[in-house]
């Protein structure tokens, strides 16, 4: 038996509901096939409107939307364009924004120098471009200064994805989650590395330089930035850790 497309997209949304609840979808907010966003108020364009639109598509979203991290995460992840139309100019040209290239942000302190330097490289090699927010020796520094200077440029769309190196990595990963948007882990295996991405959709990930082996922190960081982030019930939790950092930003 087919279905028409109104039907299809109600029971999308009856599906959405039901996993996310009532304050996953706003009142008045649709997601067309098309992949159009528009809502009666100002609009917010959560990672839910980016997961409804094929892979390599494009979402058409209002002028000042509201576009949250996690939403233009995934959208990198699944190459969706995301197209801002301007509404309150009709003879504008409209603007397109696409997702963020794979560039990292690579910080350290002195006791994370050294790994920096060798992630750096091989970071070079697997062909993501590197924004290297220093230290650039091994005097002794702050790591919160650092932890701060990548997990800023993750939080303001300027970097995909940050890598903070420290003695332990403890210090830098609590520094970087201060930081609204970020979700830091410290990992210190493979297993830890998959997790993160695919559980809780990790941007910054924190190594301690001092613990762990070049060859393990390479090995880390390449399955880190290669897993994708699982979706489905990890999304609504992974928006409850988001819901946690708005009741403080209020």
């Amino acid at each position: 038996m087919s279905h028409s497309e109104e039907e299809i997209q109600a029971l999308v949304r009856r599906v959405v509901l039901r996993t996310v609840g009532p304050n996953g979808i706003e009142e008045g907010h649709s997601t067309s096939q098309a992949g159009s966003v528009s809502r009666g108020s100002r609009s917010t364009v959560t990672e839910m409107d980016i997961l409804a639109v094929p892979k390599g598509g494009t979402l058409t979203v209002p002028d000042l939307a509201l576009i949250t991290p996690l939403a233009r995460e995934v959208a990198a992840e699944r190459k969706v364009e995301l197209v801002e139309q301007p509404i309150h100019v009709p003879d504008a040209r409209p603007t397109s924004r696409t997702a963020s290239t794979q560039n990292v942000a690579l910080g350290a302190d002195h006791g994370g120098y050294a790994m920096k330097e060798d992630l750096k490289a091989y970071l070079a090699e697997l062909e993501y471009e590197v924004i290297d927010c220093g230290t650039h020796s091994t005097a002794s520094v702050d790591y919160p200064d650092f932890a701060y200077a990548v997990a800023k440029l993750v939080s303001e769309g300027r970097a995909w994805r940050g890598i903070i190196v420290d003695g332990a990595g403890i210090g830098s990963c609590m520094a970087a989650n201060k930081v609204p948007g970020v979700r830091a882990a410290m990992c210190y295996d493979h297993a830890t590395a998959v997790n993160s991405r695919e559980h809780n959709n990790a941007n910054v990930l924190t190594l301690g330089g001092m613990l762990l082996g070049p060859a393990l922190a390479r090995q880390i960081v390449k399955v880190w930035l290669s897993t994708d982030f699982g979706g489905g019930r990890h999304a609504r939790r992974v928006e409850k850790i988001g819901d946690i950092e708005r009741r403080f930003l209020r």
